[in-house]
């Protein structure tokens, strides 16, 4: 991995000077540089279809059996009343095993682009890393997938799993007073998006949101343009995403900000947010961004660019030390909220 090389010449025989990239950190250099073709293949319009199939025969999905870990968490699965003329939300329901009282709930909502991902796969790491050393319930939502499903219907699924387990506390042995929203890429943006919805709903208060390289914003960022081809997500699966989610609305200057939280123009109100990113990911300027906004509206945010980090770095490489570094400073945040 590195910067670009230089372009060809123009007419007149200059050089385009090459693209300026912030480094790569060199334990990831090493990771991506040894990434197969396929695994960094664009999502287009074309192979969308193709990809999602091949995401779902591949992407490990533990059984509910697999989740407990020989008795170590509590796990059940469920289907829950969705959103109004909608189908039911599966979620799955897990805690450490042997907590008696209210446990603080991380409401959960996986990555994958909005058009890939589930809600079982992303759990083992999750009740390894948060749930066991934290003592916190986890609920983790099988949201509908674009393109069949179009915003706002993966929006509406997780807001209608949100008020079931609020209003299910008792039976889920979970302080309603104590949940934190939270997803990684796809599902930090709609961890953001569902902080905006619950607000103005007047829906269940979180008492934090964790945003993990959050895909906030369907327009154009300087990043997006700098990153593009060096990053592990490129432009052209950006915006293939986007129409998936969109359809005919991508674009459009009145697009709602629960579609695509970057847009909001009043995030006061809002609980506690984390967010982070890597300095070398096609979704670093909107993050940021977004964190800013929080502050200027009077919020509180902790914002984090990682240095060298691509995106989804510490999926990637899980043992790099940034990646440990990141994984660390998220556990020291949700340990300092909940306390």
């Amino acid at each position: 991995m590195g910067t670009s090389g230089r372009g060809a010449a123009s007419e007149s025989g200059s050089v385009p000077a090459p693209r300026a990239v912030p480094p790569f950190d060199p334990e990831l250099t090493a990771v991506l540089e040894g990434l197969s073709a396929g695994a960094r293949e664009p999502v287009t319009p074309e192979n969308l279809a193709a990809r999602q199939r091949r995401d779902a025969a591949s992407r490990p999905r533990p059984t509910v059996e697999d989740l407990r870990v020989g008795g170590r968490f509590e796990v059940t699965e469920c289907t829950v009343p969705g959103p109004p003329d909608g189908p039911e939300v599966t979620v799955v329901s897990a805690r450490p095993a042997g907590l008696t009282g209210p446990l603080p709930l991380l409401y959960y909502l996986h990555g994958g682009a909005m058009i890939m991902g589930n809600a079982w796969s992303v759990l083992p790491r999750i009740l390894r890393e948060w749930a066991a050393p934290l003592e916190l319930a986890v609920v983790s939502v099988e949201y509908r997938l674009a393109p069949g499903t179009r915003y706002p219907g993966p929006l509406e699924d997780c807001y209608a799993g949100l008020v079931w387990a609020a209003r299910h506390a008792t039976e889920l042995g979970i302080d309603a007073d104590r949940i934190v929203i939270g997803g990684k890429s796809a599902g930090g943006g709609l961890a953001a998006a569902l902080a905006l919805l619950t607000r103005d709903r007047g829906g269940p208060t979180p008492v934090g949101q964790l945003l993990l390289s959050p895909m906030l914003d369907d327009r154009d960022t300087f990043s997006r343009h700098q990153m593009t081809g060096l990053d592990i997500w490129d432009l052209t699966s950006h915006t293939t995403v986007w129409k998936a989610l969109l359809g005919d609305r991508y674009g459009a200057a009145d697009l709602p900000p629960y579609a695509a939280p970057s847009r909001a123009t009043d995030l006061s109100g809002l609980p506690p947010a984390y967010v982070d990113v890597g300095s070398a990911e096609m979704f670093r300027d909107e993050g940021v961004a977004y964190a800013n906004a929080i502050w200027r509206a009077g919020g509180r945010a902790e914002l984090h660019v990682w240095p060298g980090a691509c995106h989804g770095f510490d999926s990637v490489a899980p043992r790099a030390a940034v990646s440990q570094d990141a994984r660390d400073a998220r556990t020291r945040w949700l340990r300092r909220l909940l306390a």
